[in-house]
């Protein structure tokens, strides 16, 4: 006789119960942890199984199970934190929904955002029962991220072609990713830096003296993390022409060369064009606007800031680049590439799930 697992119990929903978890899914600001929970539920309703949810919803079987298991001995009240030994709770659910629901819709009339001190001042709570409210459904009013999306019309397009390169590159060419840091300044510190002593850790002044600056065209090659640098004091097509050149003259004259840029106008000026023109194994792909994160070198440069320049002390132009050129010959002894995972198709989806988080804009 097969075996059929262990049996699940059954969960029927009434109308009540249907309408308030369908209408937690829609909402916008429902914490992802409630949503996700609602969605387990009204799955299970439909006669799945817990793999089947599971899979369905990227969840575990066990999840699925627990969350099953709790709304049929609790109902709705099962899908929040269970009690734990103690005293009796001094916080009704009403009372956390309120806080929640304030939380997520409002601001205080003396600030940006809510604090711990000023929601329980707001809503007789104690500091100390906010935070713990806050922390259970994933809220941090305190903090703030960036974001910018792309308004190129050609994004997917661009998109494809750029993360096609990075999966499935060319046959007989080479695909470097292709950027500037321009600005890089050299700076002395006003006094001396004080070096690390055990318990202190380095120290520098915050003040620094500008002895000028300068720009590093770098090309990543995509398979192997090598780079190839130029230094130039200035930041014009001119530079940029000359940094083609050097590649023209560094990679194998029987490769192809497929190079990742950005938008920006120096790459696009009509001295650039005539020259590629006269140059047809250079095959220039660019990431679409504000998609700078699309271009593996940005990561690089990262790490050149990271490990070289922030902490940097140079009092001449002459020594940042100096040292730079030493930072890149040491990495190219042991280059380590960078792996880009994801298809684009993943990345379009990905971006569309965040774009509908975004509230409609009101007239």
């Amino acid at each position: 006789m097969a075996r059929t697992g262990r049996p699940k119990a059954e969960l029927t929903l009434s109308d009540e119960e249907r309408a308030a978890l369908e209408e937690w899914v829609r909402r916008r600001s429902t914490p992802q942890a409630w949503a996700l929970r609602c969605r387990i539920i009204l799955a299970c309703a439909t006669g799945a199984s817990n793999k089947d949810v599971a899979e369905q919803l990227g969840s575990t079987p066990h999840a699925v199970g627990r969350w099953r298991a709790r709304f049929v001995r609790y109902r709705i009240a099962g899908l929040g934190d269970m009690p734990r030994p103690g005293g009796p709770r001094t916080v009704t659910d009403e009372q956390v929904a309120a806080v929640v629901t304030k939380t997520l819709e409002s601001t205080p009339k003396n600030a940006t955002h809510w604090s711990t001190r000023s929601m329980a001042k707001e809503m007789g709570l104690s500091q100390s029962s906010v935070s713990r409210i806050w922390r259970a459904f994933g809220l941090q009013p305190h903090r703030s991220e960036t974001f910018k999306l792309s308004t190129d019309p050609y994004f997917v397009d661009k998109g494809h072609d750029v993360v096609g390169l990075y999966l499935d590159p060319p046959e007989r060419a080479l695909v470097f990713c292709v950027d500037e840091k321009s600005q890089i300044q050299a700076l002395d510190r006003s006094q001396p830096v004080l070096p690390m002593m055990p318990g202190v850790p380095e120290r520098a002044t915050h003040d620094y003296v500008r002895a000028g600056t300068t720009t590093l065209f770098a090309a990543l090659e995509v398979a192997t993390g090598k780079v190839i640098g130029s230094l130039h004091r200035r930041h014009r097509a001119e530079e940029f022409k000359k940094f083609l050149v050097k590649l023209d003259k560094e990679v194998p004259a029987d490769l192809d060369i497929h190079l990742i840029c950005d938008n920006y106008a120096t790459h696009k000026t009509p001295a650039i064009k005539k020259w590629l023109l006269a140059h047809p194994r250079f095959h220039l792909h660019f990431t679409p606007t504000g998609s700078s994160w699309l271009n593996l070198v940005e990561r690089w440069f990262a790490e050149l800031t990271n490990k070289q320049i922030r902490r940097g002390v140079h009092r001449s132009v002459q020594a940042l680049e100096k040292d730079i050129r030493n930072w890149i010959a040491a990495w190219n002894t042991d280059p380590k590439p960078y792996v880009w995972t994801k298809t684009a198709d993943e990345i379009l989806e990905r971006l569309a799930s965040y774009l509908n988080r975004i509230p409609d804009s009101e007239d």
